[in-house]
């Protein structure tokens, strides 16, 4: 059971007794790997991020490479997530507009997902999006497009007009709607895409460690029949933790392509 525990932690190392320790915020913070001290110090996050990133450049390139008329079963388990981005997300929203954006949100859809499901991979066991870095620079580039769509489609001056002085509405309440529309266009929206994302990696992450440690304590540490059965039940909810948590991550990694594909289509529409 020492097993379980360090699988739940991501830690190779013992702990050196079977008491229960609580996960704390210090689990998304491990020691470096490589090259500590250095601006490019890798630790056990960073390494999770890196080979998802490899996984998913590895899987798209031999799809590319060996793609068949008729497809086999990996091949259509790739063509199903790039058909489900494409017409779930760029389609759905964007319409007739969706093809230059198209690239980006299946970029988006499919590094947030194979991300966030590192969280649930024994032997890695962290979601490569629980330290805020990973979701601001997925919400920039959200940022980026949305702003980059509406000049493009509007100019400079009309995209920010709309945005900030919407027609149709009376001269005096600019003074109040202006500084809201700033706000909650050009500031939460950036934020609030980045804090859903983070809050629900970190929050499955210390949940799935809860279960399992907990089950580790209570097994070895408590004993008897009533560790025994506590134990099994923290060992029961740590399983269908991580079913729920594999349906978080997917659920995740939609949800952000899907608003980031709405806020291009508002952008470049008109009010």
């Amino acid at each position: 059971m020492n097993l379980l525990a360090a699988i739940a932690t991501g830690s190779l190392q013992a702990s050196g007794d079977n008491e229960f320790h609580a996960p704390t915020i210090e689990e998304f913070f491990p020691d470096p790997i490589l090259f500590g001290g250095t601006p490019f110090e890798i630790n056990r996050v960073i390494m999770v991020r890196l080979i998802s990133v490899a996984v998913l450049c590895t899987i798209l390139v031999l799809y590319s490479r060996r793609a068949k008329l008729i497809p086999g079963r990996a091949q259509g388990s790739v063509e199903m997530l790039l058909d489900f981005s494409r017409k779930s997300i760029g389609e759905e929203l964007l319409g007739k507009n969706a093809g230059p954006y198209q690239p980006l949100l299946a970029s988006m859809f499919l590094g947030i997902l194979f991300m966030n499901l590192t969280g649930i991979i024994p032997g890695l066991q962290i979601a490569s999006t629980s330290i805020i870095g990973m979701p601001i620079i997925y919400a920039v580039l959200a940022y980026v497009a949305f702003i980059y769509a509406g000049i493009k489609s509007h100019g400079t001056f009309n995209f920010f007009k709309s945005q900030l002085f919407p027609p149709g509405v009376p001269k005096p309440i600019y003074i109040l709607m202006t500084p809201i529309e700033l706000l909650s266009t050009f500031v939460l929206r950036p934020l609030t895409l980045t804090i859903r994302l983070l809050a629900n990696m970190v929050s499955g992450h210390l949940l799935l460690v809860l279960c399992f440690v907990g089950t580790n304590a209570l097994y070895l540490s408590m004993g008897g029949v009533g560790g025994l059965a506590l134990g099994t039940l923290t060992l029961v909810g740590g399983i269908a933790f991580t079913a729920f948590e594999a349906f978080v991550a997917c659920l995740q990694a939609y949800i952000f392509a899907l608003l980031t594909a709405a806020y291009i289509s508002l952008s470049i529409e008109e009010h």
